[in-house]
C-alpha cells in the first residue's frame, strides 16, 4: 500500500552514516498535513485520500474552498494533493498525518516543480550533440535540420530552443536517511526537484525493489 505526505524543501546539507560515509541529504519540512477528504469507489468512482498542507489566510481562499476544509475542521490549505492505493481504513477526515509514517531506510518517489532555467538552446534543453568546433566549421551549437522540404513547415514536436524547466518532475527511488518526528523533518538522500521553499509530494516508491 502507498503512503504519502506533502512538504516543503528547506535546502540541502550532509550527514555522516554510522560507518563514517558522508551522505548528501535534502531537508524537507512536512508539518501539519491534514486529511481533507477520503474518496471511495461508491462515492467518487476510485479510492484515494486528499491531503492539505500549510495554512493560508482566509482572505486568499474562496467560499467552496472554505466549505471543503470546514468538513475537516481546519484552515484553508495552500497545497492540496491526492494519494491513491492507500489503505482507506487508516484515514479519516480531519486526521493529521505526520512524518513518522515513514521510517529510516524506506524508498520514496518525490514530485515537485523543477527550477526554471529560462530560454535555452537545444544542446542544453534536449541533450543534442554540437557540431565540430574547428574555425571553419561555422556550425557549433545550432539545432540542426528543420526537416524535409516537402511539407514546407516544421513538424510538431521537433526539439528546438525554448523555455526550459518549471515543469512537474518525479525523482524515483530516493532513500530516507532520517526521520525527525519532533521537528517534522525528513532527510532524503540526494537531491529533489525545485528550488528552496519548493512544495513537494513524497510517496512510497512505485518501482522500489
Amino acid at each position: 500500500m502507498t503512503k504519502g505526505i506533502l512538504g516543503r524543501k528547506i535546502g540541502m546539507t550532509q550527514v555522516f552514516a554510522e560507518n563514517g560515509d558522508l551522505i548528501p541529504v535534502t531537508v524537507v519540512q512536512a508539518a501539519g498535513n491534514v486529511v481533507l477528504q477520503v474518496k471511495s469507489v461508491e462515492t467518487d468512482g476510485y479510492e484515494s485520500i486528499q491531503l492539505g498542507f500549510e495554512d493560508k489566510r482566509e482572505k486568499l481562499s474562496n467560499k467552496p474552498e472554505k466549505g471543503h476544509v470546514a468538513k475537516a475542521n481546519t484552515a484553508p490549505k495552500r497545497f492540496v494533493r491526492e494519494f491513491r492505493d492507500v489503505n482507506l481504513g487508516e484515514y479519516e477526515v480531519g486526521q493529521e498525518v505526520k512524518v513518522d509514517i515513514f521510517a529510516e531506510g524506506e524508498i520514496v518517489d518525490v514530485t515537485g516543480i523543477s527550477k526554471g532555467k529560462g530560454f535555452q538552446g537545444s544542446i542544453k534543453r534536449h541533450g543534442q550533440s554540437r557540431g565540430p568546433m574547428a574555425h571553419g566549421s561555422r556550425y557549433h551549437r545550432r539545432p540542426g535540420s528543420m526537416g524535409p522540404v516537402a511539407p514546407n513547415r516544421v513538424f510538431k514536436g521537433k526539439a528546438l530552443p525554448g523555455r526550459m524547466g518549471g515543469e512537474q518532475i518525479t525523482v524515483q527511488n530516493l532513500q530516507i536517511v532520517k526521520v525527525d518526528a519532533e521537528r517534522n523533518l525528513l532527510l532524503i538522500k540526494g537531491n529533489v526537484p525545485g528550488p528552496k521553499k519548493a512544495l513537494l509530494k513524497i510517496k512510497s516508491a512505485v518501482k522500489a525493489k
